[in-house]
């Protein structure tokens, strides 16, 4: 299938939809634990997310997409995060307007990560979206029902929790991204028991794929395969043109996506400043 060609409004709508499911993640942590701790503040086009301390969603995103970035955005950016002593953290386009990367290198900031962002063009047909007829025997595919959530939620953890115990705040952080309106949660199951578990976030035609694990006695038997071809079918249905969703660069879920047709459309850059 075609790649996508990468122009600024291309990019800007990826990562718009990367940044409002952040701020929706943002709400729902409202919801789990009200109180002052999670923010949001539109700043240069993007947005600031703060939802507790090191939390993978306290980040900006988006960024520079719509013109220049001022001085007066940069400082509201920083003040944000100064008034909670948190780091600045920012994950940064490489088509944002190049005044960001200017007040980046003005004020010290240093590079910490790097992302790729992998796009795959849905037009409803083709072998990744015939979903339940290329399961393994034995292997379904479901959405979860109400009552569900905190069985997805552990599921979830503790695939990515092979080598260290699952904590509250990680089960915290996956409750926190299942809980926004556009999120749909499914789990896999293996002759009835549960496998393994992955997400999809819905909004205006980008499909966002995140949060797959598979539980280690399950892995090597198509599980995560079988949870990508649902979602990609479920986006289809929703009349979504694009699906999109982040790896390390040269990592093996890279080279996953890639055999299921994504390209590495760019590479965000993650640009930190921490407060001594």
């Amino acid at each position: 299938m075609t790649a996508p060609l990468l122009d600024l409004a291309l990019a800007r709508r990826i990562e718009l939809a990367e940044a409002h499911a952040a701020v929706n993640c943002a709400k729902a942590a409202e919801q789990l634990a009200p109180g002052p701790a999670a923010a949001v503040e539109p700043i240069a086009g993007g947005f600031a997310i703060y939802c507790g301390a090191n939390s993978p969603v306290t980040q900006a995103v988006g960024l520079g997409l719509n013109g220049a970035v001022s001085d007066e955005d940069f400082h509201r950016l920083q003040e944000f995060y100064r008034s909670r002593n948190e780091t600045v953290r920012v994950e940064t386009c490489p088509l944002a307007d190049a005044s960001l990367i200017r007040h980046f290198g003005e004020h010290h900031y240093r590079v910490t990560e790097f992302t790729n962002v992998m796009a795959l063009p849905l037009n409803g047909s083709g072998p990744s979206h015939r979903a339940a007829e290329d399961r393994p025997p034995g292997v379904t595919i479901q959405r979860i029902g109400e009552g569900e959530i905190d069985l997805w939620t552990l599921t979830v953890s503790q695939g990515f929790s092979e080598h260290f115990p699952v904590t509250q705040e990680m089960l915290g952080i996956m409750r926190m991204f299942a809980l926004p309106s556009n999120v749909e949660c499914y789990l896999a199951r293996v002759d009835g028991a549960v496998a393994g578990g992955a997400t999809l976030a819905l909004r205006e035609g980008v499909a966002g794929l995140f949060g797959a694990s598979t539980l280690p006695a399950f892995r090597n038997r198509g599980i995560q395969t079988a949870l990508l071809r649902e979602r990609l079918a479920r986006a289809a249905a929703e009349n979504c043109d694009l699906a999109v969703c982040l790896a390390q660069p040269g990592s093996t879920s890279q080279r996953n996506i890639l055999r299921h047709g994504f390209s590495a459309l760019y590479t965000r850059v993650k640009f930190e400043r921490a407060w001594s």
